[in-house]
């Protein structure tokens, strides 16, 4: 049996932990993931995700990873990011937040931050806004202009987690309200 076949029959159980598990030893083979791999992580993605743990453990580490490793699979996440699935849309931000602490992926992930940026779900908002914070660490400016172009009509709770490790004078003027919005 080989080991993605194993972690399906541990995503096939009830029990969240095993879940678990079979995000982390998927994300174990890192080093030999091939292109294709990603094809059978969005299957669980779909069809077993049910939660944020499941979510964020798959495509923060092994998905993430396997984008690092083909960049060029960048536009499968931008198309997660128009799926009716909360957590495929999830699933589509938090695989970026390891490379966006690299400073990878910067105008993917201000793509991806719009496509998601007006979704009225409150797990998609905070896997958004997430990734918007990882990308500040190397790149505050980026995503400072990103949230001062749309903090009218950006969700405050993306908008809280996207700024939360900026300084406090622009976390101010981020949260600010303009005479327009109010």
């Amino acid at each position: 049996m080989s080991p993605f076949e194993l972690c399906l029959k541990l995503w096939q159980s009830p029990f969240f932990e095993e879940h678990i598990i079979a995000c982390n030893w998927a994300d174990k083979r890192n080093r030999e993931f091939e292109e294709a791999d990603l094809e059978i992580f969005a299957g669980w993605l779909h069809k077993y995700v049910s939660n944020w743990a499941a979510c964020d453990t798959l495509c923060n580490h092994a998905v993430g990873n396997l984008i690092m490793k083909y960049p060029h699979r960048i536009n499968t996440l931008k198309s997660w990011a128009r799926s009716e699935n909360r957590w495929v849309k999830r699933g589509s931000a938090v695989s970026l937040i390891i490379p966006a602490r690299k400073g990878l992926f910067r105008d993917d992930i201000a793509e991806i931050a719009t496509i998601l940026l007006h979704d009225t779900d409150d797990m998609v908002q905070k896997g958004y806004g997430w990734m918007l914070k990882a990308a500040s660490e190397p790149d505050r400016k980026m995503v400072f202009d990103f949230v001062m172009k749309h903090k009218a009509t950006m969700p405050r709770t993306a908008l809280r987690y996207a700024i939360e490790k900026m300084p406090a004078e622009m976390r101010k003027e981020a949260m600010e309200k303009e005479i327009s919005d109010i």
